[in-house]
């Protein structure tokens, strides 16, 4: 396949498909069909979109960027795009096999679908978007579609107040990155990500527009303290999106801040420390916000904003000291992380569905009815114990490996800053197994919770994806080298951005 037909079907292909798969679950809906096709055709679409993924795959690593203009529209698939949509994909994929039972009978399942479809495709466009407008209106995309699978269970108040806040917090930010691009138009003349580094010089307007660039992205990627919203956001959701985003929405946030600040990096000495201090202080804030967290799915979430600082922290590293371990540390780990918190909340979801949404009801699943869980659900309560101790950074799981790699690049810096801030992020990644190792505790006790001897039974369509994350985080674990070809072209990509 030519290689940018390949990168056009990639673009087209999930948001083109969107509309499609809402008319026929509607359609199936309507003839009153025992399963609503809308499913099927979601994982028709994401399928048939790893063939040209795999003609990426085959291109970017060694031969370089595939390039595509069209329309007054500029798309490039380099490392960091190529890396994002192997990740959105794959997640993807196993989010749509797990909502196969449990989103079965909910009203409004073909919506679930078409939103899913489409915020998979608009974070594949954002991350190709080669131009500071075409990724804003990608951006939009993504959140517009995100927007609705949070609040997607409308009729209960939680929902729509997570929703509320999502829309309020993100509408913000949207608004400073749309100022901060208008500063970049007026001072550069161009929009065109390559131009404007070409002409980019030490100015404060582009200054400025950097950091509304980082404010405004930095909503949706959580970052301190523009996070209030994702602790409600994942909560609320159903957990097949809970995952989505927080393994893979919240980083398409960080990379298009990446992407614009890029060009103007040179117009402030600083920006490097600046990423650098916003991670350690996700670090800390999302551990210690975990700590009180009695909801389990609100504590994964806190532990998102943890996680966020680390591969914060990892690019702040490499694109102030030009350390190529640094970016390929993040990268690594923004791909574990997909996975362990991926495979975290949909465990959690599997619990939530056998315990309380198979009897129609939508409470929250707490540690206390975690009690005992592992008699009644082995293989549930197993598979979230390795997520979890993969989290924590426990060896040998690929948790520890990314971690470390981040950790031994502010060793390779050789500053005396930048070792103390290794040592900080060390203890902080003992200090997240006093919320992770309770939830173990609780699954493991002899007398099990009320609500898990009433549990249901779970179906397969929601054991294989959690079969499927679980291996890949042991594998990756033992052989981190797997996939070092994505993480190197990522992290040359990103340092040949940040220049």
């Amino acid at each position: 396949m030519n290689a940018t037909f390949a990168l056009t079907l990639l673009l087209i292909l999930p948001i083109a498909s969107a509309p499609l798969i809402y008319i026929i679950g509607r359609v199936s809906y309507l003839l009153k069909k025992s399963v609503n096709l809308a499913r099927w055709a979601a994982l028709v679409v994401l399928a048939a979109s790893i063939i040209p993924l795999i003609t990426c795959l085959q291109i970017v690593p060694g031969q370089g960027a595939i390039k595509l203009s069209a329309y007054g529209m500029s798309f490039q698939m380099d490392g960091i795009s190529l890396l994002m949509t192997t990740v959105v994909l794959g997640l993807g994929i196993l989010v749509t096999l797990y909502s196969f039972t449990y989103m079965q009978g909910e009203e409004g399942e073909e919506k679930y679908y078409a939103l899913l479809v489409a915020m998979i495709g608009a974070i594949i466009g954002l991350c190709c978007a080669n131009d500071l407008f075409n990724l804003w209106v990608w951006f939009e995309t993504v959140a517009v579609s995100s927007y609705m699978l949070v609040a997607f269970y409308r009729h209960q108040p939680g929902s729509l107040e997570a929703g509320m806040k999502y829309i309020v917090q993100s509408a913000v930010g949207s608004a400073l990155i749309l100022l901060g691009i208008a500063l970049v138009f007026g001072t550069t003349g161009t929009l065109d990500l390559a131009e404007i580094k070409a002409q980019a010089a030490v100015s404060p307007v582009l200054a400025a527009a950097g950091a509304l660039f980082i404010i405004g992205f930095g909503v949706k990627s959580a970052l301190v303290p523009m996070h209030t919203w994702l602790p409600d956001a994942h909560s609320q959701a159903p957990s097949g999106i809970s995952a989505m985003l927080s393994g893979i929405v919240i980083e398409a946030g960080l990379m298009a801040m990446l992407r614009s600040l890029a060009p103007i990096f040179h117009s402030y000495e600083n920006w490097g420390n600046i990423l650098i201090i916003l991670g350690a202080v996700n670090i800390l804030v999302g551990n210690l916000m975990a700590l009180r967290q009695e909801e389990v799915k609100r504590l994964l979430a806190y532990s998102s904003i943890s996680h966020m600082g680390y591969i914060v922290t990892g690019i702040g590293i490499a694109v102030t000291y030009q350390l190529v371990d640094g970016a390929t540390g993040s990268f690594f780990h923004l791909t574990v992380h997909a996975m362990m918190k991926g495979l975290a909340f949909l465990c959690a979801g599997a619990l939530m569905y056998a315990l309380f949404i198979s009897k129609k009801k939508h409470d929250p699943l707490t540690r206390d009815d975690l009690c005992g869980a592992a008699s009644k659900y082995p293989l549930v309560a197993f598979v979230f114990s390795l997520a979890i101790l993969s989290l924590g950074g426990l060896p040998p799981l690929a948790g520890f490996m990314s971690k470390w790699q981040i950790i031994l690049s502010a060793f390779e810096a050789k500053n005396i800053s930048m070792i103390i801030l290794a040592v900080f992020m060390a203890v902080n990644s003992v200090l997240s197994l006093g919320y992770y190792a309770p939830l173990i505790n609780r699954m493991y006790r002899k007398e099990p919770s009320a609500a898990v001897m009433e549990g249901n039974k779970l179906s397969i369509w929601i054991i294989l994806p959690l079969i499927c994350l679980v291996s890949g985080i042991i594998v990756l674990g033992f052989y981190p080298s797997l996939l070092n070809g994505l993480f190197e072209a990522a992290s040359a990509s990103l340092l040949a951005i940040f220049g």
